[in-house]
C-alpha cells in the first residue's frame, strides 16, 4: 500500500520549468561560462535587451573615453600631426590642392575644440558605430546560414555579437588608461599598440592582431554564434570568425593603402 503511495506522489510530480536568465547573469556569464550561457540563452526568445544594451553602452563608453582622451594636449597635439600628414599626403599625391588642405587642418582644429563638435563627433560615433555592428552581424549572418546552415536567424547573430560587446568594452577601458598613463593614443591592447607601432606597416598589421582582448572577443563570439545557431560543434564557427577577422582586417588594410582618402582603414 505504501509504494502505490510512493508512486503516485512521484507520478504526480511535475518538473520545473527552466527559468530565463536574466541580462545580469547573462552579461556575467560571458566571462565565467560563455558555452554553458549561450546554451541557455538559445533556449528562450531573442531579447532585443540582449544586444542593443550592450551595443549602447559600448558607443557610449567610447564617445565619452574619446573626449577624455582628447582632452589630454600631448594626445591631441599627436593625433593632429597625424591628421596633418595624412592631408599632406593627400596633397602630394593630387587629390587635394594646398588651399584646400589648409582649409581642412583648420577647421579641424576648430571642430575639435568646440562643444558642438564633441556632439557631432558623438553622434557620429553612434551612427557609424551602429552601422558597422549592424554589417559585420549581416556579415556573419550569411555566412553561417549559406556556408554552415545554421538554425537561427538575424536577431540570434544580434545577440551573440551584442553580448560579446562587454568584453570589448573592458577592452576600450584599459586601452584609455594606458593612452592617458603613456601620453599617447592607443585604440587597443595589441603588441602593435604597446610597441608604437605603424599599423598601415604589414609588420604593424600583423602585430596589431596579436590582442589577448580582441582574441578573447572573437573566441567567445564563435562560441555565441555556434550555441546561438544550434551546432554540435564550436570548431567550424571558430575558423568562421577568425577568418572573416582577419581576410576582411586585410581587405580593409589593402584598400587604405590604395586609396588615401581611406588611409585610416589600414590601421584597422
Amino acid at each position: 500500500m505504501d509504494n502505490i503511495e510512493q508512486n503516485s506522489e512521484t507520478s504526480t510530480t511535475t518538473v520545473q520549468p527552466e527559468e530565463e536568465l536574466t541580462h545580469t547573469d547573462k552579461m556575467t556569464g560571458i566571462f565565467t561560462e560563455p558555452s554553458a550561457t549561450f546554451e541557455k540563452i538559445a533556449r528562450f526568445p531573442v531579447r532585443t535587451i540582449d544586444w542593443l544594451l550592450p551595443l549602447i553602452i559600448l558607443l557610449a563608453i567610447i564617445s565619452i573615453i574619446r573626449i577624455l582622451v582628447m582632452s589630454n594636449e600631448e594626445i591631441a597635439y599627436q593625433v593632429k600631426q597625424m591628421q596633418e600628414k595624412s592631408i599632406n599626403e593627400m596633397v602630394e599625391k593630387g587629390v587635394l590642392t594646398r588651399e584646400q588642405a589648409d582649409q581642412q587642418i583648420e577647421q579641424s582644429e576648430k571642430f575639435s575644440k568646440s562643444p558642438v563638435g564633441w556632439i557631432l563627433q558623438t553622434a557620429g560615433i553612434f551612427i557609424f558605430g551602429s552601422i558597422v555592428f549592424f554589417l559585420v552581424v549581416l556579415i556573419y549572418f550569411l555566412f553561417v546560414k549559406i556556408a554552415l546552415k545554421g538554425n537561427g536567424g538575424y536577431t540570434s547573430a544580434l545577440v551573440g555579437s551584442g553580448l560579446t560587446a562587454y568584453i570589448s568594452i573592458i577592452q576600450v577601458v584599459l586601452a584609455a588608461i594606458l593612452a592617458l598613463a603613456f601620453g599617447r593614443l592607443m585604440s587597443d591592447l595589441s603588441v602593435a599598440s604597446f610597441a608604437n607601432m605603424d599599423k598601415t606597416t604589414v609588420t604593424g598589421w600583423v602585430l596589431g592582431k596579436l590582442d589577448p582582448f580582441s582574441i578573447w572577443a572573437y573566441s567567445v563570439l564563435s562560441i555565441g554564434l555556434a550555441k546561438m545557431f544550434r551546432s554540435d560543434s564550436t570548431t567550424k564557427y571558430f575558423i568562421l570568425v577568425f577568418g572573416v577577422w582577419i581576410l576582411g582586417s586585410l581587405l580593409l588594410w589593402g584598400i587604405g593603402k590604395a586609396v588615401p582618402f581611406l588611409s585610416f582603414l589600414s590601421s584597422m
